[in-house]
C-alpha cells in the first residue's frame, strides 16, 4: 500500500552549516534522510561569516604545541558571556565545548582545512580556527557529503508548518501546501530571527531596534515559530548582536569569494600563510578583510563624522550611532574623515577594520580593493562631486560643526583636506541569541520541560539558552548541535536518553 505523502526517516529544514551537518550524521547513520532549503541557494549564514570556529583539543593545536582541554574552554566562555553568564545553559555550554572536537574532526574529514588556530583573549589560549579560504568551503564540504551520503536536498522548499499526531511531530507542510513525512524526526535549523518581519521582532526585540534589517533577510524565524506554535519557547529572546555598521557589499563578486573552496586550493592556501613573506600575502587577506567587515569606531572617536546622504551629520558619533543611521533616509550613512585622520589611519593601531586572525585593514587597502566605497579629494566640494552628495550641503555641515564645540563633544575640529568618504555603510543586526528550548540532545521542549516527540533543533534556531558571545561560537555551535540533532533524529525513539553518546551517533537502522 501506497503511502499519501512521499515519507523520509528524518527531515530538515534549512541548509546552513548547522542543516547540512545534521543532514549529513542523519544519512551516515542509515536514515533516509531529506534536507529542505528555502533559498535558492544552501548556505544561511553559515556562508556569510567570516568561517571562524572557536575549537579545543583540535589538530590544528596539537601541531602548534598548543595544549587545551574542554573544561578550560567551558570556564574561558564564562568570560565572554560576563553579565550575561547567569542566563547561559550551562548544560549546553558542556555539550558544546565537549563535542567541539568531534565536530572539527568531521569537518576535516569532508576536505576542510583551517588555517593555524590564532588568539582572541579572554581565550587562555589560541582557539580561533579560520575555514580556507572562506565559509562557502563549508557548504561545498558538507552539501557534497551529504549527497554521497545518499541524502536528498531540496532548494527552493518553504516549510510553512509542522503536522503532528498523538503529541508528535510527523512531519512538515510546505508554503505551496505539500505535505511530507518524516518517520522519526524533523530537525529545525532555519537559523535566527534577525531577518523576520516586524510582527516576530515585536514579540522578542527591544523597540528601538525591531525596524533593523538584518544581514541574513531569510533568517525569518521560521524554525522559532513552528517550535512556539506546537508548545515550546524561545529562551533569551531579546538578546541579539548588533545594530552594528558594515559597508554595503561590492557590487560584484569579490576576488575572494570567486575562489573555488576546493581542498587543494585550501591546503595552498594554508601553505602560503605559513610560507610567503607579509608584503606578498597581504593582498589577498586585505580583500577578504575589506569585504565582509565593519569600520572600527576608533574612525569615530577620533574625529571622523557621520553624514548622510543629504550631506547632513546627524548624531553624535560617539553614542550608539548604530540606531540613527538605521533610521536615516535609505538607511544610509557615510564617513568623513579629513586630512590628518586619512594620515593616521595608516599604521597601527589606527585600523579601518580587522577580521579575527586575518589582519587589520587601514585605508590604502580600502583604497586599493573598494573602490567602490572609496572616495578622495581636496576639497569638500569635489568629494561630495565624486560621492554622489550634495557639496553645499556638506561644506555648511563641517562648518557648522566647527562652529559649535558643544557638538563636537571634545574631540578636535575638523581640519583641512585631503579629504576622504568611505561608504555608503547601513546598520544591520548580525543575528539574534533566542532559540528554542531544547536538551542536551537537542530534542525540543515544551515551557514545561517536557520533550516534543519527533522534533529537533540546532544552531541558532535551537540555542536554547546558550550564550555564545565572542568570536567562532555561534559558528561551532551550529556544528555541534547540527552533529547530534542529526544523529538523534536518526536514532530517534521516545525513550531516548537526555544525552546522545557517541555509541549513539554512530548508531543504524
Amino acid at each position: 500500500m501506497t503511502e499519501p505523502h512521499p515519507s523520509y526517516d528524518v527531515i530538515v529544514v534549512g541548509g546552513g552549516g548547522a542543516g547540512l551537518m545534521a543532514t549529513l550524521r542523519a544519512a551516515r547513520a542509515g536514515a533516509k534522510t531529506l534536507l529542505l532549503e528555502k533559498n535558492p541557494s544552501l548556505g544561511g549564514t553559515t556562508r556569510l561569516s567570516v568561517g571562524s570556529i572557536s575549537a579545543n583539543g583540535t589538530p590544528q593545536q596539537a601541531a602548534a604545541g598548543i595544549a587545551d582541554n574542554p573544561d578550560d574552554h567551558f570556564e574561558d566562555l564564562g568570560k565572554f558571556a560576563g553579565p550575561l553568564e547567569p542566563r547561559d545553559n550551562l548544560d549546553l555550554r558542556r555539550v558544546y565545548v565537549d563535542n567541539i572536537a568531534a565536530a572539527m574532526r568531521d569537518l576535516m574529514d569532508v576536505g576542510l582545512v583551517f588555517a593555524d588556530p590564532v588568539p582572541e583573549p579572554p581565550h587562555r589560549v589560541p582557539r580561533l580556527h579560520n575555514v580556507l579560504p572562506h565559509s562557502g568551503a563549508f557548504i561545498r564540504a558538507l552539501s557534497a557529503a551529504a549527497n554521497a551520503a545518499g541524502a536528498t536536498i531540496r532548494t527552493g522548499a518553504a516549510v510553512a508548518d509542522l503536522t503532528t499526531a498523538g503529541g508528535r511531530v510527523t512531519g512538515v507542510v510546505l508554503s505551496d501546501g505539500e505535505r511530507l513525512l518524516a518517520r522519526r524526526g524533523v530537525v529545525l535549523t532555519s537559523g535566527d530571527y534577525s531577518g523576520a518581519g516586524p510582527d516576530l521582532k515585536a514579540d522578542f526585540l527591544p523597540e528601538a531596534i525591531r525596524h533593523v534589517e538584518g544581514i541574513n533577510v531569510t533568517a525569518t524565524g521560521d524554525g522559532q515559530r513552528m517550535g512556539r506554535a506546537i508548545g515550546s519557547d524561545v529562551v533569551n529572546p531579546d538578546l541579539v548582536w548588533g545594530p552594528e555598521m558594515r559597508f554595503l557589499a561590492p557590487p560584484k563578486p569579490s576576488a575572494v569569494t570567486r575562489i573555488p573552496p576546493t581542498r587543494a586550493f585550501a591546503t595552498l592556501t594554508r601553505f602560503a600563510m605559513r610560507a610567503l613573506p607579509g608584503p606578498l600575502l597581504r593582498p589577498f587577506l586585505m580583500s577578504f578583510v575589506t569585504t565582509f567587515l565593519a569600520p572600527s569606531k576608533t574612525l569615530l572617536k577620533e574625529g571622523a563624522l557621520l553624514i548622510n546622504i543629504h550631506g547632513e551629520r546627524f548624531c553624535d558619533e560617539t553614542d550608539a550611532p548604530e540606531i540613527p543611521v538605521s533610521r536615516q533616509p535609505d538607511r544610509r550613512a557615510f564617513i568623513l574623515l579629513d586630512g590628518a585622520m586619512t594620515q593616521k589611519f595608516e599604521a597601527w593601531p589606527y585600523f579601518v577594520s580587522t577580521a579575527p586572525g586575518v589582519g587589520y585593514a587601514y585605508l590604502s587597502d580600502y583604497r586599493r580593493n573598494r573602490r567602490d566605497i572609496f572616495h578622495s579629494a581636496g576639497s569638500l566640494p569635489q568629494l561630495a562631486q565624486k560621492a554622489g552628495l550634495p557639496g553645499d550641503a556638506l561644506t555648511a555641515t563641517v562648518a557648522r560643526y566647527n562652529a559649535d564645540a558643544s557638538a563636537r563633544g571634545g574631540r578636535p575640529a575638523f581640519g583641512d583636506g585631503p579629504y576622504t568618504l568611505l561608504g555608503p555603510l547601513k546598520s544591520w543586526l548580525c543575528f539574534t541569541e533566542g532559540g528554542l528550548r531544547t536538551d542536551t540532545s537537542l530534542r525540543v521542549l515544551r515551557a514545561d520541560g517536557t520533550a516534543i516527540a519527533g522534533l529537533f533543533a540546532a544552531g541558532s534556531a535551537g540555542q536554547g539558552g546558550l550564550i555564545l558571545e565572542g568570536h567562532g561560537h555561534h559558528l561551532g555551535w551550529a556544528f555541534v548541535s547540527g552533529r547530534i540533532a542529526g544523529a538523534a533524529a536518526a536514532c530517534c525513539d521516545d525513550s531516548a536518553p537526555a544525552t546522545v553518546s557517541e555509541k549513539e551517533l554512530a548508531c543504524t537502522h
